[in-house]
């Protein structure tokens, strides 16, 4: 199917998105947490992926070379769209703030919740099962920022969905 898409074949590469297209869209959904928005950079990846197909040379990597292509889009997204880029520490503060005040929330409402960069981290850890060197990989990151961002990305999670769980935020796993 890769290989006719490759070569042109409009009905091929139609039948690959409809196969990906809500894995590629959950995936945008999860990174910006926003639906509207994840569905235009799902269609994004799709042109792209339809003018970049020729490129690809492996056709057995295109799931991953898929999921670089949507890495890259939200990345590049976020690049244009973010006036406060950079001051993720100051709204990961001002976000716990506001956060103690919520009591019921869901996953993706605590997803929103993080800083952009440890949302995607914790998204591709967790959700998409990646690696954290892919992780470094996919986003350009050192592989000890993509830790980071999990590993506080995870503990935000677990206080702000504390009330889930019915277990006190500040918990250890053994």
């Amino acid at each position: 199917m890769v290989r006719l898409a490759r070569n042109g074949d409009r009905k091929a590469f139609t039948e690959l998105m409809s196969r990906r297209q809500a894995w590629i869209r959950n995936l945008m959904r999860r990174s910006c947490g926003d639906i509207t928005l994840a569905d235009d950079l799902s269609q994004q990846v799709f042109l792209q992926a339809w003018r970049s197909l020729p490129q690809l040379h492996d056709p057995g990597r295109f799931g991953s070379w898929l999921k670089r292509l949507a890495v890259n889009v939200w990345l590049q997204h976020r690049r244009r769209n973010d006036p406060t880029r950079g001051a993720e520490d100051l709204r990961d503060e001002a976000r716990a703030t506001d956060d103690a005040a919520r009591i019921a929330m869901d996953l993706d409402a605590a997803l929103a919740m993080l800083a952009d960069d440890a949302r995607l981290c914790v998204v591709l850890a967790y959700h998409e099962g990646v690696t954290h060197d892919e992780i470094s990989e996919l986003t350009g990151m050192p592989v000890g920022t993509v830790k980071s961002h999990i590993r506080r990305g995870t503990l935000r999670l677990r206080e702000q969905l504390a009330a889930y769980t019915g277990t006190d935020s500040g918990e250890q796993d053994s």
